[in-house]
């Protein structure tokens, strides 16, 4: 009798883990994650002769996250002294190819850009900052990463990793029964969930394939398909998955997922740049992301780096001077998050763009790199018109603050590129876009249009001929319409260059 109910349980239970071990392999060996589109603005060309301010250059320095340092020995730092700036510019994949990271020296003087020369002195008729990343487009889980591989890990990552989170990586099969019985210990030690025995391997199958919930299925099924991972994948490629498949942050309904784009997220700096400190504090918020928030909890996010550190040392991974030198650092957590969407109103209109020619998955899961006109000194320069603007309007007119909108586009002269674009007063909130979707009366914009038209016929215009400035009513709508310039008056027979300054 129990050899007859013992068989199909033991098929049952074999179909069931190939099933599994066919799902395994169906995801790990394919495309494991919908890589959302990245847009970039476009890049800063600086060259000698160059019309730019000291300030504007440092602006975009900061926006791109470079770090002032006492010797920019490093991509991502700058130096200043007196008028000279040595900048070490990051290496980027620009579309017409991959440019290194350099260092060049410019020299600035009353003017702008007075030279720009190499590491060795030499002239640079040209030195290209990489493009600020203004914004993406996800899917509908709204996971956003940037992949890394292995080789791209700044020293010490993997190590504080695997220290802190599974000491026994490299030598269990999927399943530690030593971490289970350490961490059982320590719980009934603590009273409660002190500690988890589950493997980086594991973690990675919960998140990769299964549900958060906690049941006994899912938990037997999480061991099960760990074993079937390690078996079909080595530790390498378990490893770097697992970086990428993390979720270390929330940025609104965007799930910062992987080390690669949380580096950006709290330090707007590449994971490469990364200073010992920094990648503890990201091994830190693998614990936990919410609760381990730098931005929130600093002081929790702090001594839980530095628990990190300590670990490090306690493996013989650090000596105990360098974690105790790097525990007395500050978290170095940028106030505003990096890789946001700060410019919502343009990215409104890259998007629209995009799905003229492109579908919705191309859009959300390939990883596309969208390179823009956007300029981020021209935007901030309309921003900060149109602020100023509106401000004095309702000042003047005795207005409740913030009851009158703007909008405002730039675009290249001769090129039609869109540099910049506001659709309300205030460009960093998502709502009504006046600059693409607001429907007003053209006014006056018309008539350089008009002008145009009517000397392009020089036979019977010129910039002295005669035009008529005269009271004009036309019936529109069966209503009459009397359009009137600007100081309410009609002023007769004019030159065209007069009534066109004038706008009559």
């Amino acid at each position: 009798m129990l050899g007859a109910l013992l068989l199909p349980a033991l098929i049952a239970i074999g179909l069931g883990v190939i099933a599994l071990d066919t799902m395994v392999k169906a995801k790990f060996s394919g495309a494991k994650w919908a890589l959302p589109a990245h847009v970039y603005g476009r890049p800063l060309e600086l060259y000698a002769g160059q019309p730019l301010a000291r300030a504007a250059l440092l602006r975009e320095l900061d926006g791109l996250g470079y770090r002032k340092a006492a010797q920019a020995e490093h991509p991502g730092q700058f130096k200043i002294s007196g008028n000279t700036l040595d900048i070490h510019v990051r290496a980027f994949r620009f579309p017409d190819g991959q440019q290194p990271a350099q260092r060049a020296r410019v020299s600035l003087d009353a003017s702008g850009i007075a030279a720009i020369g190499d590491s060795s002195g030499a002239a640079l008729p040209l030195l290209r900052l990489e493009p600020v990343r203004i914004g993406g487009i996800y899917p509908e889980h709204a996971e956003d990463r940037v992949l890394l591989r292995l080789a791209e890990l700044p020293p010490y990552l993997a190590d504080a990793l695997i220290a802190t989170e599974d000491r026994d990586f490299y030598s269990h099969h999927g399943v530690s029964p030593r971490a289970i019985l350490r961490a059982t210990w320590a719980n009934l030690r603590a009273g409660g969930i002190a500690q988890g025995g589950s493997t980086l391997t594991q973690q990675l199958v919960k998140n990769l394939y299964l549900s958060q919930n906690r049941t006994l299925v899912r938990k037997a099924m999480e061991a099960v398909m760990a074993v079937l991972l390690e078996l079909h994948y080595s530790k390498q490629e378990i490893l770097e998955a697992y970086l990428n498949e993390i979720h270390l942050g929330q940025a609104g309904d965007r799930a910062i997922h992987g080390f690669g784009l949380a580096s950006e997220f709290y330090f707007r700096q590449p994971l490469a740049e990364l200073d010992l400190h920094q990648v503890a504090l990201l091994v830190a918020l693998a614990k936990g992301a919410s609760y381990y928030n730098p931005r929130r909890q600093p002081e929790r996010a702090l001594a839980r780096r530095n628990l990190v550190l300590a670990q490090l040392a306690e493996e013989g991974v650090i000596d105990a001077e360098r974690a105790r030198i790097a525990a007395l650092q500050p978290l170095d957590v940028t106030e505003a998050p990096g890789g946001i969407n700060q410019y919502p109103d343009y990215m409104d209109l890259v998007r629209r763009r995009l799905q003229e020619d492109y579908n919705a998955s191309d859009l959300t899961a390939n990883g596309l790199r969208i390179f823009t006109y956007f300029d981020p000194q021209a935007q901030r320069q309309v921003e900060t018109a149109i602020a100023d603007t509106l401000r004095r309007i309702e000042a003047e007119r005795k207005l409740t603050p913030g009851q009158i909108q703007a909008a405002a586009v730039v675009v290249g002269v001769g090129t039609g590129e869109v540099l910049a674009l506001a659709g309300s007063r205030s460009g960093q909130v998502v709502g009504f876009n006046r600059a693409l979707d607001a429907r007003r009366t053209i006014g006056s914009t018309a008539k350089p249009a008009v002008y145009l038209a009517a000397l392009e016929q020089p036979g019977r215009y010129t910039l002295g001929t005669l035009v008529d400035d005269a009271p004009l009513s036309i019936v529109s709508g069966g209503k009459p319409w009397s359009p009137e310039n600007f100081d309410h008056k009609s002023h007769g027979p004019v030159p065209i260059y007069v009534a066109l300054s004038r706008s009559y």
